[in-house]
């Protein structure tokens, strides 16, 4: 049987959105009949709104049906450390045994519910990571380097979830959205926003109250996006219809929004201690470029003969700061080179709703011409660089991240991702801190009789650029 495909192959959901979304606007049409709230039970989970933005449309189912009990009790049982105290398959070295031992190849043909669909892939995919990995982990408690992990998949885990990848578009491995932190969360009153206070997590590795924080902080960031993508359509209409006052408000609106995304970035710092990243951050590892885990790739039993290598989980996969890339054009202004096309590579690692959000999202603004737009007019631009100024305190943020999570307590130098750590980052941090320097100076320059609001406000962007230039080295 052979299911491995390329994400091209098999991102063809049956659920036909976005008809013609190549055609050329007119001036008085709305974007925004393209991104309907949808109601459609056939729809996938990850479908991209102003309702739901990037987060699924349903929650996440918390736990699966009685058919698939043997997979739920074995996941009950996966955290290093459990609820109860008790040390659990993974903290024992268990958890694959259990697996070769007592999950049955479950049948996943003609699932039409892709509320469970989503749940599956969620739980398949934690269940062969775990597997994969529970080696390399036990290995790291004991001081010693990561080693090989398991690289052969038994047939209980391999054939249900290419299926099911298949189904929903999907690599058979780990993501970001349909795996660790979007599909990974129920409210404890529904009746409230996801907020950070109103999550728990379903699936946890670790069990540990920081993986809990680092988990959720980005659920939490991402129940903004339904407001990012409202804004981010607005945007692109007022540019469309050559409406700049409108412009300029719905910059301020968007910016409002990036403001709340990264005020409640920042509070990662209080729920998720640096020092206790490292107990489960080898559970988020991927196979494609660890050499030191997978120097061969896995092979899924009874899929294919052919080894596979994926990308390991990453917040580099979620999609705020891409969609912003491209609606400033950030996107093409990144330097032709390896770590570009990592950064390229990272963004094929999500639903299939929010590739074709952000393919759209960037074929229309170099349509319409956002950039151009925006650099006519001082207080516009003023605007459009407050935005890229919350991309950079963003990427700054999470480059901080690394260097206080990562770098000051491993010596491994590959992120989860299979990113080379110390210098992916700052490749797109530096575009950002470039082009808000290089356009504010031209800007000042083209426009020398600017209003008082203008001109201040563009030199202290770039005053917060050079002064972040300063902090970039390791």
């Amino acid at each position: 049987m052979q299911l491995h495909r390329s994400l091209a192959a098999i991102a063809r959901p049956s659920f036909k959105l976005l008809s013609g979304v190549t055609k050329r606007h007119k001036s008085t049409e709305s974007f925004a009949s393209m991104w309907p709230v949808v109601e459609d039970p056939s729809a996938p989970q990850f479908v991209v709104t102003p309702k739901n933005g990037f987060l699924p449309r349903e929650d996440p189912l918390p736990s699966l049906p009685p058919k698939y009990q043997a997979l739920e009790d074995i996941l009950n049982r996966m955290s290093l450390k459990l609820e109860n105290g008790q040390t659990g398959l993974l903290g024992k070295g268990e958890f694959g045994p259990t697996i070769d031992k007592s999950l049955p190849e479950y049948d996943v043909s003609n699932i039409k519910d892709t509320r469970l669909l989503l749940a599956l892939f969620r739980d398949y995919t934690f269940a062969v990571s775990a597997y994969l990995l529970e080696p390399c982990d036990l290995r790291y408690k004991q001081g010693l380097p990561y080693g090989k992990g398991r690289d052969i998949l038994p047939r209980s885990l391999a054939v249900p979830l290419s299926k099911i990848s298949e189904q929903i578009g999907s690599r058979p491995f780990m993501e970001y959205a349909q795996t660790y932190a979007l599909a990974n969360y129920k409210r404890i009153n529904p009746q409230l926003p996801p907020e950070y206070d109103n999550l728990e997590l379903i699936r946890k590795p670790s069990g540990l109250p920081s993986e809990h924080g680092f988990i959720l902080t980005h659920v939490a960031m991402v129940r903004y996006s339904g407001d990012l993508v409202k804004y981010v359509i607005a945007v692109l209409d007022a540019v469309n219809q050559g409406n700049r006052d409108e412009f300029n408000r719905q910059m301020d609106n968007l910016n409002a929004t990036m403001f709340e995304i990264n005020r409640v970035m920042e509070t990662m710092w209080k729920v998720s201690a640096p020092k206790d990243y490292n107990e489960f951050r080898t559970f988020i590892m991927g196979t494609k470029n660890q050499k030191e885990m997978f120097p061969d790739g896995v092979l899924y039993s009874g899929v294919s003969a052919e080894r596979v290598f994926y990308r390991g989980e990453s917040g580099a996969n979620d999609s705020i700061v891409p969609t912003l890339d491209n609606l400033l054009q950030l996107t093409q202004l990144m330097p032709s080179n390896e770590l570009t096309d990592i950064l390229r590579d990272f963004r094929t690692y999500r639903p299939v709703h929010h590739n074709k959000w952000l393919n759209w999202t960037e074929e229309k603004s170099k349509e319409i011409g956002v950039r151009k737009f925006a650099l006519a007019d001082p207080l516009s631009t003023l605007k459009y660089l407050t935005a890229m100024d919350h991309v950079r305190d963003f990427r700054n943020r999470h480059w901080n991240f690394a260097k206080e999570y990562i770098l000051k307590y491993s010596s491994h130098p590959v992120a989860t991702g299979g990113s080379p750590i110390k210098t992916w980052l700052p490749n797109q941090l530096t575009t950002v801190l470039d082009t808000i320097i290089s356009t504010g100076k031209s800007t000042l320059s083209s426009f020398p009789a600017s209003s008082k609001e203008a001109k201040e406000g563009i030199e202290k962007l770039i005053e917060r650029s050079n002064d972040n230039y300063r902090t970039l080295k390791v």
